[in-house]
């Protein structure tokens, strides 16, 4: 279902933003004369996923977890490397992505169901669900620039898995929002994965990924630590910290 070979992501530590009008005209000068200074975030990471597996990542921060993901869903270009993605993807790697926070609940998730490749029709018939699993029901008019990040995260994640993808990304956004919808969440993920979706799960919450996941990657500084069984990568990490 999900397979990547090789992945190697470099960045030019150098290569900043251009703010003013001076720097605009004379960047691509100063870039041809800086000399580059790379940054090697994924170094060699290779991984296979199953269709219908609940996959698990781990690491500390800056191991590249949160990069790795964004290749995957096809976000990111990876400097060299394959990835092979069979199927539609919902990620949810950063909370909001996707959304125009000037737009209100209910546009976004015609502009996410649409993203998504969806008939406008289909979202119409998904939209009381969507407001039901999420509780905003009384929200559904707001300008998302005025939602807490955990009505964010709760938008997002019922947009992402009411449609019910191939492949399901996620990035820590299950710790966000209160201890009532992260249960209903859990419930939530747990259903897809017995629909034939597939999950690739990053969290720094070891007893959720041992619970969920069959398997687990242990990242490293952009290398592969170490993949297995839950419980064995999960002991085997904790040791470590």
């Amino acid at each position: 279902m999900v397979t990547a070979e090789n992945i190697v992501m470099e960045f030019d530590l150098n290569r900043g933003k251009v703010r003013t009008l001076k720097e605009r005209l004379f960047a691509k000068v100063e870039d041809s004369v800086k000399e580059k200074k790379l940054f090697r975030a994924l170094d060699g990471v290779s991984l296979s996923v199953e269709k219908g597996e609940i996959f698990g990542i781990i690491g500390s921060n800056g191991a590249g977890k949160s990069t790795l993901l964004k290749i995957l869903a096809g976000i990111m270009k990876p400097t060299s490397g394959t990835v092979q993605v069979n199927g539609t993807i919902a990620p949810m790697i950063e909370l909001g992505t996707g959304f125009d926070f000037e737009l209100s609940a209910m546009e976004n998730i015609y502009l996410g169901g649409a993203v998504l490749g969806y008939s406008k029709k289909f979202i119409e018939s998904k939209i009381g669900d969507i407001f039901d699993f999420s509780e905003l029901w009384e929200f559904r008019n707001v300008p998302v620039k005025y939602f807490s990040s955990g009505m964010v995260a709760r938008l997002a994640f019922s947009v992402s898995t009411i449609f019910v993808p191939d492949v399901l990304i996620v990035d820590e956004i299950l710790s966000v929002g209160d201890m009532a919808f992260q249960k209903k969440s859990y419930a939530r993920m747990k259903e897809l994965m017995a629909g034939g979706t597939t999950v690739i799960y990053v969290s720094h919450d070891i007893k959720t990924l041992e619970g969920m996941c069959g398997r687990v990657l242990w990242l490293e500084k952009g290398k592969v630590r170490m993949t297995g069984p839950a419980e064995e990568v999960c002991g085997a990490y904790l040791e470590t910290i």
